[in-house]
């Protein structure tokens, strides 16, 4: 899986890009907006313009396809976004000992956690409410919907 490797070195103290995770619901958002303007898909083209780092891990991307099925997204549409995340995005490796049970409403949310926590996330960004118990932070890094994560993308 690919990652880039012309990223600053955070311990170097350069000012290193963003680190996020994205629930599987902002793909799906941005994928089914119509709006051109869409918070989410201006989140998707400025992560393909580097400016944030894309995490990702085995559970994080098959929950998005296992979503993208449910809700009968156009296959090839799916293996595009797939391909780009393969591509572009920085996997992280989550072991089934690295996932905490953490939130009870819903299980599988533990691995988006786990996948922010082994990748050193910055950001979680979500529009699950099951991560409301967590108060908007954990372990270092916040969780946020996507368009507050734009707007510290955007550095607004």
């Amino acid at each position: 899986m690919g990652t880039k490797s012309k990223l600053p070195d955070r311990e170097k103290g350069t000012k290193a890009p963003l680190r996020a995770v994205l629930d599987a619901n902002v793909y799906v958002a941005a994928y089914l907006s119509r709006n051109p303007r869409s918070p989410n898909k201006e989140l998707f083209q400025r992560w393909r313009d580097s400016q944030f780092v894309l995490l990702v891990s085995k559970d994080t991307l098959k929950e998005v396809v296992e979503k993208f099925g449910e809700l009968g997204i156009d296959q090839q549409l799916t293996l595009e976004l797939v391909s780009h995340i393969l591509a572009d995005a920085e996997y992280v490796h989550v072991s089934e000992e690295d996932v905490q049970p953490i939130i009870l409403a819903d299980p599988d949310d533990d691995h988006i956690l786990a996948c922010a926590v082994m990748g050193k996330a910055d950001y979680l960004v979500t529009y699950d409410p099951h991560f409301d118990c967590l108060g908007g932070e954990y372990r270092g890094f916040k969780i946020v919907d996507g368009l507050h994560f734009l707007y510290v993308v955007r550095g607004d």
